[in-house]
């Protein structure tokens, strides 16, 4: 009689514009060994996946060995799971489709699902933050990017194939700013990082006031975060703006599916109350008045750093398991 072994153990990948990490995931997501690299040192995208495959090699042989790796799952931005592709991502030097799964797969010889950021976070808070229990919710990624994941019925909805969710991408604005994407108006062009800074720059040529981002060379939505806590009124203008468009986009989006809760996570979300303060009201000035008052908002309480891996590691069993190296 054959013995048969269950593998307990996944690769997280979280791959970001300035870098790429990877953990060995157990199934009650602790992270066992990580490490990482700089992305943006591997413009060229096959020697990018071979890197990553080396690298993926390199740290499970030094932690139990390649046998007791079931699969791997990757956040990655722009990426389709029902694909497993990177599709036309404008934040990521790899341009047009890349197969990033059957890419990372011929060189591990392993099953590997890939996922959009957003995608990966709301599995990470369902399984181990603070959806634990939701069945129904938003989680919204607030970055160099804006993007979002429907949990409904206790499932992720994909939509027809794969590209449901793409808050960021719907228009805020019919005469507004042009987007990364070539849109005129997207809510990204708002609430993206490139586009609180615009909005920052907007707000100190309409005014003589002083503000501490006036004597900033880079400046960025930390800085502006920063000066809030200091009482920088513009800064805190700019944050009131970005928020008002925030809230309504959610309103129109909660107005349609009806969550539970909307989960922040990203870089720009540690701005706390000078953004979402703003952004409830105006989520409770123009959503369904039927929905008024029913939806929480909610930060995420992942730890950064490990979060996008711990739902990279989610996706990672849902793969049908495959090895090459099988009996």
């Amino acid at each position: 009689m054959n013995e048969i072994t269950v593998k307990k153990r996944v690769v997280g990948v979280d791959i970001s514009l300035d870098k790429t990490t990877y953990a060995i995931v157990d199934v009650r997501g602790n992270v066992l060994a990580k490490d990482g690299f700089p992305t943006e040192d591997y413009p060229e995208i096959n020697l990018f996946v071979s890197t990553l495959a080396e690298r993926i090699v390199e740290l499970v042989e030094k932690n139990g060995g390649y046998e007791t790796i079931r699969s791997v799952g990757i956040s990655a931005p722009g990426a389709n799971f029902m694909t497993g592709c990177i599709v036309n991502t404008p934040n990521m030097p790899w341009k047009g489709v890349i197969p990033l799964s059957a890419m990372l797969r011929d060189q591990l010889g392993l099953a590997v699902a890939v996922a959009n950021n957003s995608h990966i976070v709301a599995l990470g808070e369902q399984a181990f933050g603070i959806a634990h229990g939701m069945r129904d919710f938003i989680a919204i990624t607030l970055g160099s990017g804006t993007g979002s994941c429907i949990f409904s019925e206790g499932e992720v909805n994909l939509g027809f194939d794969g590209h449901a969710g793409e808050i960021g991408h719907t228009c805020v604005d019919i005469n507004g700013r042009v987007c990364g994407c070539g849109n005129k108006g997207c809510l990204e062009a708002y609430t993206a990082t490139k586009g609180i800074i615009m909005t920052a720059q907007e707000v100190m040529e309409a005014s003589d006031e002083p503000s501490l981002m006036r004597g900033v060379e880079n400046l960025t939505p930390k800085h502006i975060s920063r000066f809030c806590d200091e009482g920088d009124q513009l800064a805190i203008e700019v944050f009131r703006r970005t928020g008002e468009i925030l809230g309504l986009a959610l309103a129109n989006y909660a107005s349609l599916v009806n969550p539970e809760a909307i989960i922040f996570t990203g870089g720009i979300a540690r701005a706390g109350h000078w953004l979402i303060e703003p952004a409830k009201k105006s989520f409770e000035e123009h959503v369904f008045h039927n929905i008024q008052g029913k939806v929480k908002f909610l930060a995420s309480e992942l730890d950064e750093s490990e979060r996008n891996m711990l739902g990279a590691s989610v996706l990672a069993w849902k793969v049908k398991e495959y090895s090459l190296f099988k009996e």
